[in-house]
């Protein structure tokens, strides 16, 4: 098998993961190779904005039910 055949096989069998990688090589060739001072900024506030997100504990699932409920 060659090197390509064993590449795609690997794809195939990793969706999600190929992905992620995919996603993670343009995101930073984009940084390194053209974004522009403004765009760096607004990563800056992205990613912050992420970091918070990823602190709160997500919901329990009966949380998640009771606030369902209050609605």
């Amino acid at each position: 098998m060659s090197q390509t055949e064993v590449h795609k096989k690997w794809q195939s069998k990793n969706k999600e993961r190929a992905k992620y990688l995919s996603n993670r090589s343009r995101a930073r060739s984009f940084i390194k190779n053209q974004a522009t001072e403004e765009d760096i900024e607004e990563f800056k506030e992205l990613l912050q904005q992420r970091k918070e997100l990823r602190k709160k504990p997500p919901l329990s699932v009966r949380a998640f039910f009771l606030i369902l409920f209050l609605i």
